[in-house]
C-alpha cells in the first residue's frame, strides 16, 4: 500500500494546464491522488499533462478534460469525467480566473463583468458542481483560488479586486452550508508569483517589482510550488478541521498595502489619458 496521503483520491482543478493550476496538480499528484486538469485549450491540457507525468512519480494518473468554467453545462461535465477516473471526488481547485484591468475611470461595465463571471462565477461553478458529486460520498475538500487583491486594494485592477473579494465571500457561505456533507472549502490568496503571464506582463517592470517587494517582509516573489504546497494542505487529511477559511500566500505583503501599477500603466495610457485618471497628481 502506498504512504502517500493522497494516495486514492481523486482530484479535479480547473485552469490545471499552466502556472499556479499546475503547481497544484503536481503537488497532488506527487502525494499519490488521480488528478483530471481542466481548461479550454486542448493543446495546452496535453502539453501540460505530459509534462507532469515526467516530473511526478512513475504511474501517476493525468487525466483531462476541456472546459470553460463560465459556463455550468461545461463544469458539470468536466467533474463528470473526473469522477468517472475512479467513481468518486474527492479534492476540488476552483483555479481558473484571472484578468488584469485598469482605472475605475477606464473601466466600463462590460469589462467589470467580464471579470466577475470568470473569477466568481467560474468559480461558483466548480464548486458547487464539485459539492454535488462529493455530497453522497463522504464529503471532500474545495480549494478556490482568490488573490491578496480580494484582501488589499490594487489601483488599476477595480474588477477584479472586486471579484477576488467577492469569490471568498462565497467560499465562506460554501463552507458554511456544506459542512454537514463533510465537504470542506477554503480558499488561498496568492501574491505576486512567478507565473509565465506575471514573467511576461508584470515582472520586466522593475517599478513594479521593486514596490511588490518593498511591501513583503519575506522579500521575495512567490513560485507556483509554494501555492501549490499550500493547496496540497488544504485538500489533505492534515487539514481535517478547517474551512471557510482565506489563506494568504504572499510573502506577508497583505501585512502591509497593495501594489501601484502606475509606472507599467503611464506610459501605456499617455500623458493626456493620464491626466484624466490622476488629475493633476
Amino acid at each position: 500500500m502506498s504512504s502517500r496521503a493522497l494516495a486514492g483520491k481523486t482530484a479535479f482543478i480547473t485552469g490545471g494546464g499552466t502556472g499556479i493550476g499546475y503547481g497544484c496538480a503536481l503537488a497532488l499528484l506527487r502525494d499519490g491522488a488521480t488528478v483530471t486538469i481542466a481548461g479550454r485549450r486542448a493543446e495546452v491540457l496535453d502539453e501540460a499533462a505530459a509534462k507532469l507525468r515526467s516530473e511526478a512519480p512513475e504511474g501517476a494518473e493525468v487525466r483531462t478534460t476541456p472546459c470553460d468554467v463560465t459556463s455550468e453545462e461545461d463544469v458539470t461535465a468536466s467533474v463528470g469525467k473526473a469522477v468517472d477516473a475512479t467513481g468518486h471526488l474527492d479534492i476540488a481547485i476552483a483555479n481558473a480566473g484571472g484578468g488584469f484591468g485598469t482605472y475605475i475611470l477606464l473601466t466600463d461595465a462590460a469589462t467589470f463583468r467580464q471579470s466577475l463571471d470568470l473569477n466568481v462565477l467560474g468559480s461558483y461553478n466548480t464548486i458547487r458542481a464539485a459539492a454535488l458529486a462529493m455530497k453522497d460520498g463522504g464529503g471532500g475538500s474545495i480549494v478556490a483560488m482568490s488573490s491578496i487583491a480580494g484582501a488589499i486594494t490594487h489601483q488599476a485592477m477595480p474588477a477584479y479586486c472586486t471579484a477576488k473579494a467577492g469569490l471568498d465571500m462565497l467560499v465562506r457561505c460554501a463552507a458554511d452550508e456544506l459542512g454537514h456533507f463533510g465537504i470542506r472549502v477554503n480558499s488561498i490568496q496568492p501574491g505576486i508569483t512567478a507565473t509565465d503571464m506575471m514573467k511576461g506582463l508584470v515582472i520586466p517592470n522593475e517599478e513594479v517589482v521593486e514596490d511588490y517587494v518593498e511591501n513583503m517582509p519575506l522579500g521575495r516573489i512567490g513560485e507556483v510550488e509554494d501555492v501549490g504546497q499550500l493547496a496540497r494542505f488544504l485538500a489533505g487529511p492534515e487539514s481535517s478541521w478547517i474551512t471557510g477559511q482565506s489563506i494568504a500566500v504572499d510573502g506577508g505583503h497583505t501585512l502591509r498595502r497593495g501594489p501601484s501599477y502606475d509606472p507599467l500603466f503611464r506610459p501605456a495610457l499617455g500623458e493626456e489619458v493620464w491626466k484624466f485618471v490622476k488629475g493633476d497628481s
